[in-house]
């Protein structure tokens, strides 16, 4: 079977056939995975952040007790992509989800692990904010900013695209790696001038007041969710197939249940529920599947990207850790 490639969803009075494109994506994966069922694993470690919406609502919705039958599903949570990337190369994870850069940085530190799924891009899910009366009125105006951003995160990559497009260098802005609870701690005392972030931190901050918006993702970076997984765990093709499938039927149930799925994500994440509504609200529908080769493509071009910079040890090749539905990855 063909992975499914990932359409531009209709616009806004198409939701039927975007909702229909889902359950189609769903179902191609769900099918596999029953029939070669056997051999599910005694346990599987998930690694997920308040952001990974699929993820906090599969937990929420316990999806996988249906498509993993037997399988103790242990659930850790990561402040971010970078430190959750770490505990899997290091084995203290099995599976996860992660924005653009993290594995980018994995991969030039010669850490263990794979790409193995993606959702569609959502490229207004993250922004450069800055305070509403602050000088910068355009990416240009960065320059000797101080600005926060998670190293090695998805905002990381859209700070380097921001100052590229400012007509900056790199040398030009002050960058100050903080995750994202120090960052906006910093950012609401004034110890930086601007803040990389994403959702919900992002829509948080809005929802919260005290900033403008200098710039979104849009244009710069799309943003792209991917799912990584452990060496041992791309040997289990069935198990693959299953959290594809599990994670599809979740995003369907939130694109046709949207109070309902606002709610169990803010009681989950502790937000507030007009930040849940904002979040939602630039979200499209995300199926996961496996990586073509349009993603392996634009995700080269984030590696090049700070491997141009020297922001990682090493230029690297993305495809080399890339698996895909029938490929096998070597046992070490």
């Amino acid at each position: 079977m063909k992975p499914p490639r990932f359409a531009t969803p209709p616009p806004g009075g198409s939701r039927r056939a975007a909702l229909a494109l889902i359950a189609v994506t769903a179902s191609a994966w769900l099918a596999p995975a029953r029939a070669q069922g056997g051999g599910n694993p005694p346990e599987l470690r998930i690694g997920f952040q308040k952001g990974s919406f699929n993820l906090a609502l599969l937990k929420g919705l316990s999806l996988l007790d249906k498509h993993l039958p037997g399988t103790k599903v242990t659930w850790v949570e990561f402040p971010a992509g970078p430190q959750l990337l770490e505990a899997l190369a290091v084995g203290s994870v099995d599976f996860g989800g992660v924005g653009d850069s993290p594995p980018v940085f994995a991969q030039a530190a010669g850490k263990d692990l794979f790409y193995v799924g993606a959702e569609p891009a959502k490229p207004d899910s993250s922004a450069i904010l800055v305070k509403p009366d602050a000088p910068p009125k355009a990416l240009a105006d960065l320059k000797g900013k101080r600005v926060a951003a998670q190293k090695g995160s998805s905002a990381h990559f859209l700070l380097v695209q921001a100052v590229k497009k400012g007509g900056l260098q790199w040398a030009d802005i002050q960058p100050i790696y903080l995750p994202p609870a120090d960052a906006r701690a910093a950012f609401e005392r004034g110890a930086v001038d601007a803040w990389a972030i994403w959702d919900p931190y992002y829509a948080a901050a809005e929802v919260s007041g005290g900033v403008r918006v200098l710039a979104t993702s849009r244009g710069l970076t799309n943003n792209n969710t991917f799912y990584l997984a452990s060496r041992a765990l791309t040997q289990r093709e069935p198990v693959l197939r299953a959290l594809f499938a599990a994670l599809t039927e979740t995003d369907t149930y939130v694109q046709g249940h949207r109070k309902e799925s606002a709610q169990l994500f803010a009681d989950f994440a502790g937000l507030g529920l007009a930040t849940v509504h904002r979040v939602l609200e630039r979200r499209q529908p995300s199926p996961v599947g496996p990586l073509t080769p349009t993603l392996v493509a634009e995700q080269q071009q984030v590696a090049d990207a700070f491997a141009q910079l020297a922001l990682i040890p090493k230029p690297i090749r993305v495809a080399d850790i890339v698996w895909l539905p029938g490929q096998a990855v070597a046992v070490r």
